[in-house]
């Protein structure tokens, strides 16, 4: 097995956010199975190798670059077109391609979907995040009524449905870290979650959506948006609620009954978590990174030579069926 670097900007500071937390998480499953370490490139941090160091090395062959922050990939990717380096893909839509060189691990299907059009001779993987054994249903009193954090969280969210719920219920608004975030959600009878707003700010895709299967997974009921990676696991009417369905007072009433109601009003299927836990990503990563190392095998001994969707190609296409259809 090669050896893995995980590029990030950053450890932390401005740089937290829940996708750098899923890539630390990966690389601490990725050591269960081979030689893996963080490499920063933005900032030097103590104790952390700094990428432009790491270039320095004149034996990278057994290495390979794990690219993950979206924003800085087609800079890295060209940065490190002479080595082995693959894409761990979160969000989708960032408007870069890359070549058949450069496989990509996929954290949700939606995702898969998108990179299985936009690179069809491209090794893709899909490998979802990991949910940890720390979010589980505790079965313990729930004293707050409705749970939301307010980062990702429409305006209509923050500004309309939640003062109209405080009025009748107990609400709590999350708006820093919290170290517990499962023995939080262990006390919410409702978390609402509703990022559609936010990442059409953004432009790119939900890459996977964390905070509401943790949420299902500890016992809550939950009203969310269902765009982009949310779409892989959350199912309207079964496990959860679409939040923002049609009125203010329509949400307002579902929410409200399922609070009041002496039963939870959906359950997960029984194995609906499995496929997120740490024994299924593991055996899913060791298949990938053995198939991994197969092709950065394979790659110097041959060229790519499919032929590539580019512009001029469709194009080309697009004109012979029209030719075809006239009969030219």
């Amino acid at each position: 097995m090669r050896k893995l670097y995980f590029l990030v900007p950053g450890t932390g500071g401005k740089f937290a956010c829940g996708g750098l937390w899923a890539e630390l998480k990966t690389l601490r499953l990725a050591q269960q199975l081979c030689s893996a370490e963080v490499v920063t490139y933005r900032q030097r941090e103590a104790n952390t190798l700094f990428l432009d160091d790491v270039l320095q090395s004149n034996n990278l062959q057994d290495v390979i670059f794990v690219m993950s922050w979206g924003f800085d990939v087609a800079k890295l990717a060209s940065k490190l077109k002479a080595y082995n380096a693959i894409y761990h893909a979160h969000s989708a839509g960032y408007g870069f391609n890359l070549s058949a060189a450069v496989p990509i691990i996929t954290v949700s299907r939606n995702t898969l979907g998108y990179w299985g059009q936009q690179a069809p001779n491209s090794l893709i993987y899909y490998l979802p995040n990991q949910i940890s054994d720390e979010f589980r249903n505790l079965n313990r009193s729930r004293d707050i009524d409705v749970l939301v954090q307010a980062r990702k969280s429409s305006e209509y969210l923050l500004h309309r449905l939640i003062p109209a719920l405080k009025q009748q219920c107990n609400v709590r608004v999350v708006e820093s870290y919290v170290e517990d975030l499962g023995g939080l959600f262990n006390q919410a009878k409702v978390y609402l979650y509703d990022s559609a707003e936010y990442w059409a700010q953004q432009r790119v895709s939900e890459g996977f959506g964390l905070q509401p299967m943790e949420a299902i997974a500890c016992g809550c009921q939950v009203f969310s948006s269902v765009n982009g990676g949310l779409s892989d696991y959350l199912d309207p009417g079964f496990n959860c609620h679409k939040i923002a369905g049609y009125s203010q007072e329509y949400d307002i009433q579902r929410i409200l009954n399922v609070i009041q109601s002496k039963t939870p009003a959906l359950l997960p299927q029984p194995n609906f978590l499995e496929e997120y836990r740490t024994e299924n990503i593991t055996q899913r990563l060791q298949v990938i990174l053995t198939e991994l190392n197969d092709f950065f095998d394979h790659k110097p001994l041959y060229l790519a030579n499919i032929p590539t969707l580019t512009p001029s190609r469709k194009a080309k296409l697009f004109l012979q069926r029209v030719c075809k259809k006239l009969g030219v």
